[in-house]
């Protein structure tokens, strides 16, 4: 049977190909420089710290794969440089996946003109600022890959976070821009929008506000109505990181060299939208 299934794995052909995922010393992130890794692409791991980023790269080595690590502030033009400088150390750079980001739950009262600009920063300029590094060199080689991380809320905005939201409709915007851009060169750009995915962070968050909402007492019980009231969608339960990873390999493999432009939603069917 082991061998059965061995026969019948799809090769993505990454073999070769080296990939920068930024924010992948946690998370989503993780998820994805681990399967990258698994198909053999040799990956960059990247983060602020360094014992994260390390601990997450040498994982991967002890499975067999091949990691480096990058790391550096994105928000910042220098701290954006060190990590395209040591992403290219080690070869050119053929796939990057724009995945880091971070959110703050505020309202409309509460985010300020200063919060505002500082998720743009973080959330939308730090991706641009990898793709002018990086991404010239893949058009004069002919072939790349940019994937960048959008979700739900760039289209399905709710009232909390706008901020967040706003960013997420730019994200959007620039990686369809930059597909654009991008025509005849070998290189393509698409978006990977996951829905409310299970990471630690949110298991946490869903069983600490379980009670008050009258959730059930155990985990499943407590994904299952928390999904029906927050999230509801056709699969009746939270993504998980794999299921984000797995979008993100295809889209990065020469397998998915007529895919450009596009917005690929892995969500569980909670966007409601036909476009």
């Amino acid at each position: 049977m082991a061998e059965e299934e061995e026969e019948n794995l799809m090769d993505l052909q990454l073999t070769g190909k080296r990939a920068l995922v930024t924010g992948s010393s946690s998370g989503l992130g993780e998820a994805m420089v681990r399967l990258l890794a698994a198909e053999g692409a040799q990956v960059i791991v990247h983060g602020r710290n360094e014992k994260r980023a390390t601990a997450v790269a040498e994982a991967i080595r002890a499975e067999g794969g091949k990691a480096d690590i990058a790391l550096g502030d994105l928000t910042t033009d220098g701290g954006a440089d060190a990590v395209a400088t040591a992403a290219l150390a080690g070869g050119p750079v053929d796939i990057l996946i724009n995945n880091a980001g971070a959110y703050k739950h505020l309202s409309w009262t509460d985010a300020t003109p200063d919060s505002w600009r500082e998720t743009y920063e973080g959330n939308v300029i730090s991706g641009v600022r990898m793709i002018q590094r990086l991404v010239p060199a893949m058009r004069e080689r002919g072939w790349g890959r940019v994937i960048t991380i959008g979700g739900g809320l760039a289209t399905q905005p709710l009232f909390q976070h706008p901020q967040y939201n706003a960013t997420l409709a730019a994200r959007h915007n620039l990686a369809v821009s930059l597909a654009r851009e991008l025509k005849g060169t070998g290189v393509t750009s698409n978006i990977v929008a996951p829905g409310a995915i299970l990471v630690e962070a949110v298991k946490d968050l869903l069983t600490e506000i379980a009670p008050d909402r009258g959730w059930g007492n155990t985990w499943e019980q407590i994904e299952q109505d928390a999904t029906n009231e927050l999230v509801p969608n056709d699969i009746g339960r939270l993504g998980r990181p794999d299921e984000i990873a797995t979008a993100v390999a295809f889209l990065a493999s020469p397998l998915a060299g007529y895919i450009s432009g596009a917005n690929i939603r892995v969500d569980g069917g909670h966007i409601r939208n036909v476009t």
